[in-house]
Parts: structure tokens; sequence; C-alpha cells
């Protein structure tokens, strides 16, 4: 029997480093969860117990905080400086993946902030000798619609107990990725836009289901941002039941729900058009 070691990285995951930038009495403020994965020539360090290769995890997170001292730009920016640092820097690492997820903070008064929800930037960057790929992205953006949603036609078994309905309440804890054609893009510009495109379908869109809203939304990107090759969409729908009141004597005209956080469906998919670029390492 012949044993080999396969694929491998490692790095330092979810460094959680907040940069204040001055500028008089108002402050800006970037809060960023960054985790680092490199790949390279890492066997020895498996096999034999030699880190004469290895850059430690612990070197990795001072480099975040090293690099947050200067202005630190978008976090795409921010994580092509990073994973390019890594790979120019140390002859052993081919790889570096940098992920970077961005918590949000509404201003309230000059230098106070109030935190805006659970919703996060997202940004994926990842380097080697042959190129430099991004991903951008959203996760845990809630949202929710109490109408413009239906379900039904669907296979009916034995087990099957879901009514059909030509009205329902609509949601999701959305999470978005989306792989940029190169890696020169006003990011601020293009996630503020995808964003807004995101959640001008979802809202618009009369919905035959899910699945539909997720090729729509995907699609409104793809139609509307060059930049963007392809976008992989991860949608839990968040049921909403409408209560039986008929044992109180009432009636429920799709107003009074059970909400249900679990089980839910997991509604997942990949759109892409069709003279993309081969995507890479980028995920």
């Amino acid at each position: 029997m012949t044993i080999v070691l396969g694929d491998n990285q490692y790095g330092k995951a979810e460094t959680h480093v907040v940069r204040v930038t001055k500028n008089g009495a108002r402050h800006e403020i970037k809060d960023l969860n960054v985790s680092v994965a490199l790949a390279g020539d890492f066997a020895d360090t498996h096999l034999t117990g030699d880190n004469s290769k290895v850059v430690p995890t612990d070197t990795q997170k001072n480099t975040v905080f090293a690099f947050a001292r200067e202005p630190m730009g978008e976090v795409e920016d921010f994580g092509i400086r990073l994973a390019r640092h890594f790979v120019s820097e140390f002859a052993s690492v081919y790889r570096a993946r940098v992920s970077i997820e961005e918590h949000s903070w509404q201003r309230i008064h000059d230098h106070a902030f109030v935190r805006a929800g659970a919703e996060k930037r997202l940004a994926t960057v990842t380097c080697t000798d042959d190129g430099t790929w991004v991903v951008g992205g959203v996760g845990d953006l809630v949202v929710l619609k109490s109408t413009g949603s239906e379900f039904h036609g669907y296979i009916k078994d034995r087990y099957t107990t879901l009514p059909e309905t030509r009205d329902r309440i609509m949601a999701t804890s959305l999470a978005a990725r989306w792989r940029f054609c190169d890696a020169q893009v006003d990011w601020a510009k293009s996630f503020a836009e995808i964003r807004r495109l995101l959640l001008d379908t979802f809202a618009t869109q009369h919905s035959l289901s899910l699945q539909q809203t997720l090729y729509a939304m995907s699609t409104a990107v793809l139609e509307a941002r060059p930049e963007v090759a392809e976008v992989r969409m991860s949608m839990p729908n968040k049921h909403h039941f409408a209560v039986d009141l008929t044992p109180f004597g009432m009636d429920n005209a799709n107003e009074v729900f059970y909400a249900s956080d679990r089980p839910y469906g997991l509604i997942e998919g990949t759109v892409t058009r069709d003279d993309a670029p081969e995507p890479g390492l980028a995920w």
C-alpha cells in the first residue's frame, strides 16, 4: 500500500481587526474578520516535522495587523495586497487565499456608530504566480416580502401535506458570491450596485419558486455588471406558515404567520455568462 499526502493548506483564521481612520473629529471605521490560507511546498512539515519552509500562523496574524496600519481601501484592495505579499515574500508559498468578512457600522455621531445588523460584505482573494482572482459577496442579508410569491404545481405523493399557495411570505437569509472577470474594478461602486440589483429584483420579481427568484437575481447582476463572470447564491427558505385561527372563531387572510426556523428548504445555484473566463482558482 502506498500512502501519499494530498492537497493541503494552512493559515490563520478569523483575525478580527478594527481600523479607525481619524480625520479630525470625524472618524471612519473598518471592522474586518480576515482569514489567510497558504498552500505550497509544505510536504516536509507533514512528513518529517521539518518546519523550515513554514510561515507561522502567528506571523500571518501579525501581517494582517501591520497591513491594517496603512490605508486599507476596500476589502478587495486589502485582500489583494495581503495575498500578493505572501506569494511574493515567501518562496515556499505557491498560493495564498485571503477571505474577508466586513461588518457594517452606521454612523450616529462624528465618532460614534451602531452595528448595522448581521449583514456582512464578503471578499476572497486568491493569488498565485499565475495571477490574482477576486470573489466578492454578501452574507446574512435577511430579506422578506409579504406577497408576490407563489408555490404550486409540485410533485405530490402519499407523504405530501404542504398545501399549494398563490400568495405567501417569501423570506431568506441570502448568501451571494460573485466572481470578477479581473482584479481591476471599482470595488465600492460594484458592490453597491450588485447589492441594489439583488434587492430590487427580489422585491419586484413575481416569484413562482425560490429557485426562479435565485435565477432572476443572478441574471440581473450578470446583465447589468460586465465585470462579473459568475454568481453563486445560497438561499435558505425562512418558512412562514399561516396560522389556523378557526378554532378561535377567527379567519386569517394571510395576515398571521408562524415563523419556523428549522427544518428549512435550502436553495442553491450558480449562474454564469457564456463568455465568462475560466474560474481558475477563484473559488
